[in-house]
């Protein structure tokens, strides 16, 4: 069955703030969130709901962010199989399955984060999904099934059309046609706060075009995604974005640039529910 035409609206619960997309959710169970910073218990510099493991926090707090994200999301239950990947910038999808879930759910207990991969792909009901952001473009794809996918497009991963290589994917796992994806967009640094070097921005120019190079001079990560995405068969009208640029709001989402480099991480989940 195809998803409703893809939207996010805010979520407030347990002080926490997502933005969520709650038709997908009552037609297809399949629950999408992309998180704020705010209602964590986290300390400066990384106040105050940071996600992620690896950037100084305290590790008890991190894991109190993220069973209050999973209660906000009404996915507490979940807790244990929250999985999470050790992000490197790269290219890699991983497939998560049966007795794969868990993996970096807990900070310095029980397994170890999935190693080395951008990309987490399941269609395994009950296991949250999730990767972590601080201007990086998070992105979230569902394909009928469902299936669905949590994508870390930072500059190599978009370079590397990492979210087009997800989506065809999500297509040929789905038995469906790319245009039946759903994808959604999350907080990212926006180009005129994304200077890039001459040779780095030949290498996009090349593979994407004159549309990589925004006005303003910056790499254009938006419309390179949506390039990537719109290549393999997603169509432009399933495509929805939050559209913050997480340098200019740093008051609701991390921003490793503007907090010149030690801040925490927002991010991006996505789960299939046990029943719809």
């Amino acid at each position: 069955m195809r998803s409703p035409d893809p939207s996010l609206v805010p979520l407030d619960s347990e002080s926490v703030r997502v933005w969520h997309d709650p038709e997908l959710l009552s037609m297809t169970g399949v629950m999408v969130a992309f998180t704020e910073r705010v209602g964590g218990v986290s300390e400066t510099p990384f106040s105050s709901l940071n996600l992620a493991a690896h950037v100084g926090d305290e590790p008890a707090a991190v894991d109190e962010n993220r069973s209050r994200l999973l209660r906000a999301l009404g996915l507490a239950e979940q807790r244990p199989y929250l999985t999470v990947a050790e992000q490197v910038h790269g290219s890699t999808c991983v497939l998560i399955g049966p007795g794969d879930e868990g993996q970096g759910a807990y900070i310095g207990t029980g397994r170890d984060p999935v190693p080395a991969c951008d990309a987490l792909i399941t269609r395994t009901s009950g296991i949250p999904l999730m990767l972590c952001f601080a201007d990086c473009v998070p992105v979230v794809l569902v394909a009928p099934g469902p299936v669905i996918a949590v994508v870390h497009a930072g500059w190599r991963g978009a370079l590397a059309s990492l979210p087009g290589v997800a989506a065809k994917r999500l297509a040929e796992m789905s038995g469906e046609d790319a245009t039946q994806i759903a994808a959604y967009v999350g907080p990212h640094i926006h180009a005129c706060h994304y200077d890039v070097g001459d040779g780095l921005m030949s290498q996009f120019v090349n593979t994407f075009d004159t549309l990589a190079r925004a006005d303003s001079g910056g790499l254009d990560l938006d419309a390179v995604v949506t390039a990537s995405l719109t290549d393999a068969g997603v169509a432009q009208c399933r495509i929805a974005r939050l559209g913050a640029c997480t340098a200019e709001t740093t008051d609701r989402f991390f921003s490793f640039r503007a907090e010149n480099g030690v801040t925490g991480r927002h991010a991006a989940l996505a789960c299939i529910l046990l029943s719809v």
